[in-house]
């Protein structure tokens, strides 16, 4: 899908389906995220997980 096709796209989708897709994206971006950090930390809890999950997307760290 080219630029053009993709602004076309948004442009069509209702205030809804903009935001259901923003929450996609969220949750993506968070359990890859979630992922990463259990590859580095393999010995952390899940609660350490979520706690660096908070702050990163919180301050928008890496």
């Amino acid at each position: 899908m080219d630029s053009s096709e993709y602004r076309k796209t948004l442009r069509d989708m209702t205030p809804a389906q903009k935001l259901d897709a923003m929450q996609r994206i969220y949750n993506t971006a968070r359990d890859l995220k979630a992922a990463g950090l259990r590859m580095q930390h393999p010995d952390w809890t899940e609660d350490q997980i979520e706690a660096a999950l908070r702050e990163a997307f919180l301050y928008a760290r890496t």
